[in-house]
């Protein structure tokens, strides 16, 4: 176990976060990975836990003075579809909260950083099949305003203060261990719980829209494999394009029907439809699996599969 390194989870209690500081706990030990979020979160009592505001730098400061952080992962951020009703709050905490980490960073308090991109940096006027690494990015929603420019001032640090910041455009994020925060892909999540549940679930996407998913426990995996490789590999340093699997609302509602033959599923598209429609349907990420060797592991079938029999064990 490597003890010299010390991790801070900002945003802990998300869909990602969760699952990242069990991962983390496993390969450098509860005791080395300190969580924190705005909020109490349950279920993660083995770590030190901190309430924390990213917006608050001398806070965040105190923490990694305490614990003697030399890694942070920021991931407190408003998503798609809430940032998009709360506009000014999106942008300040996606923004600020990034400014401060990467502050800290320059100033050497912390040694490395890792920050979550989006597929949302991508715009109606990107190509959308095999989307390439470096291509148009016109975004036209807030949240992927703020992680366009995000990318831009990561990079920057890097090249003018070589801040050792890496990251990531997570394409849509599937998993089971916690409820999906407000995003436009969280359809793919919410449809298992409604199908175990109630036998029926109305999507609010059109049921030919395509987008780049992955299971959660690839993303996690991918983010870790970045944050050990070794820094000479990496060729990025705004954020790396990840792929696993692209599909539609319909092509999901029909291998869930595999399982569970009664399930129905009705279309009500609302304004998450237009921001689906700006984002690719499929994306290149030879540089990932060039630099540091990225691999997925779940296809459709196997996220099915995975999904329905934990979900119907936890529920």
């Amino acid at each position: 176990m490597d003890t010299s390194t010390r991790i801070l989870i900002i945003g802990a209690g998300g869909q990602i976060g969760v699952e990242l500081t069990e991962a983390l706990n496993k390969i450098y030990g509860h005791q080395n990975v300190i969580v924190s979020d705005i909020k109490k979160i349950e279920g993660l009592d083995e770590n030190s836990f901190e309430l924390l505001d990213v917006l608050d730098k001398n806070r965040l400061l105190d923490v990694i003075k305490k614990y003697q952080i030399t890694e942070i992962y920021l991931l407190a951020a408003l998503l798609s579809a809430t940032a998009e009703k709360n506009p000014e709050l999106g942008w300040k905490l996606n923004m600020e909260g990034l400014f401060n980490v990467l502050d800290l960073a320059k100033e050497k308090h912390i040694q490395k950083v890792f920050w979550p991109s989006s597929i949302a940096v991508f715009g109606p006027h990107t190509p959308k099949k095999n989307t390439p690494q470096y291509t148009v990015m016109d975004p036209n929603t807030v949240y992927g305003i703020s992680k366009l420019a995000g990318e831009r001032w990561c990079e920057w640090y890097y090249m003018k203060y070589a801040v050792d910041v890496r990251s990531i455009r997570y394409p849509g994020l599937i998993g089971w261990k916690s409820q999906p925060g407000g995003g436009t892909t969280d359809y793919a999540v919410h449809i298992f719980y409604e199908a175990l549940k109630h036998q029926k679930y109305t999507c609010f996407l059109r049921e030919d829209t395509m987008l780049p998913m992955m299971h959660i426990e690839d993303a996690v995996r991918a983010t870790i494999e970045l944050m050990q490789a070794p820094a000479h590999q990496l060729t990025v340093r705004s954020s790396y394009n990840l792929a696993a699997m692209s599909f539609t609302p319909k092509e999901l509602a029909e291998k869930i029907k595999k399982h569970i033959p009664e399930f129905q599923i009705h279309y009500a598209p609302d304004f998450r439809q237009s921001i689906a429609d700006s984002w690719p349907q499929s994306i290149d990420d030879s540089y990932a699996r060039n630099d540091w060797g990225w691999k997925h592991v779940y296809d459709t079938d196997k996220l099915v599969e995975n999904m329905i029999v934990n979900i119907k064990n936890k529920i």
